[in-house]
């Protein structure tokens, strides 16, 4: 015998109504806890997932599109595996920049080649997974803007949440699962809008630049853990025609 599982929408909304039969609200109150209770139910339940890639046409990619940078003085292999559709990417703090020349911070990154785009409407779409007590650390970028800005998005995770940079943050709780990031990037309106899991978090102008192209893994940043990871699968890209 199963135990019949209470709905909080339609549990909430009978006693509201046996509440008001019985004259105990008056109209104006009735009306403040109707809000109330569906406030309520819509945080209980969340907003319905939506596909953003809807009208756009997904581009072929092939492992010549990803092209690791990692520590320049260790093999990729040393900070990079390909196992069973996973990209498990990492690095160390006190690891080396990706080439000789760069005085940035140490990365591990997969950077989308053959699709840098300077107009038109751009998706990523990947599915992603930080491990507990990876922080400190952009785990994705769309990278180009106006000097002296070098990225027009960087999403984040600090102590278990992603962030838009540093603030604010989009989405808490999210170490130790996988997730699904949709990014897309309209150029001409200067419009970017970042999705988790189907649901829209953020949305914000473009920083400019003549030439942009996505990027994914760790790459640390101020305050960073020692041990950075992320692991990545189903990388797409996709274009409004």
């Amino acid at each position: 015998m199963t135990q019949a599982t209470s709905n909080p929408k339609r549990s909430s909304l009978v006693y509201l109504f046996n509440f008001r039969k019985m004259g105990f609200i008056c109209k104006p109150m009735f009306v403040v806890l109707t809000l109330l209770v569906s406030w309520s139910f819509m945080h209980i339940v969340g907003s319905v997932p939506v596909d953003p890639t809807q009208g756009f046409t997904e581009l072929p990619l092939k492992s010549s599109n990803l092209v690791i940078q990692s520590p320049y003085d260790l093999p990729k292999s040393a900070r990079y595996s390909f196992v069973k559709d996973v990209h498990k990417l990492w690095v160390y703090s006190t690891d080396k920049p990706h080439s000789k020349q760069s005085k940035t911070h140490p990365r591990t990154e997969i950077r989308i080649s053959g699709y840098d785009y300077s107009s038109g409407v751009w998706q990523f779409e990947g599915h992603g997974f930080v491990p507990r007590g990876t922080s400190g650390v952009c785990i994705m970028q769309v990278f180009g803007a106006t000097h002296p800005r070098a990225s027009t998005f960087m999403l984040r995770t600090y102590k278990g949440s992603l962030s838009y940079y540093r603030t604010p943050v989009l989405v808490p709780n999210i170490w130790g699962r996988w997730f699904k990031l949709n990014v897309v990037h309209d150029v001409d309106a200067s419009n970017l809008k970042i999705y988790i899991d189907g649901n829209l978090v953020h949305e914000f102008p473009g920083q400019g630049g003549t030439s942009h192209y996505f990027k994914v893994g760790v790459y640390g940043q101020n305050d960073a853990s020692y041990y950075m990871e992320s692991r990545w699968k189903g990388i797409k890209i996709f274009k409004k025609t």
